[in-house]
């Protein structure tokens, strides 16, 4: 049975898995956009889609949540809170957008590019 197993493992244990999720967070909230393998694209979108849409409450307790699954990284942190949550606030979701691209030339793995919705 497939109970609760719904994220992908990536041939990592746990603590690698989470630390490598929230630097490619860190990475798309500084930057706006990452280039990345499509399995990574898609599992990265729902974790920054929850993200902004817990910063646009803007309150102490989302900037510490946000904070906390951002690895306590204070700058991203602002940057999420001040930046993009403020240019999403009349929006419902959807923030960002998963675009293909060619492959990796020394294998197969499929490149994709994450990004901020404008």
């Amino acid at each position: 049975m497939r109970h609760h197993d719904k994220n992908k493992k990536f041939g990592r244990v746990r603590k690698v898995r989470v630390a490598l999720m929230r630097s490619l967070a860190r990475a798309l909230v500084m930057e706006g956009s990452i280039d990345t393998t499509l399995a990574k694209a898609k599992a990265l979108r729902p974790i920054i889609e929850k993200l902004v849409t817990l910063a646009k409450k803007d309150t102490v307790a989302s900037r510490r949540v946000v904070a906390g699954r951002l690895g306590n990284d204070m700058e991203a942190s602002e940057k999420l809170h001040n930046v993009w949550a403020k240019e999403y606030k009349d929006r419902p979701g959807g923030y960002t957008r998963i675009t293909k691209l060619s492959k990796f030339a020394k294998d197969t793995r499929d490149h994709a590019r994450i990004e901020f919705v404008k």
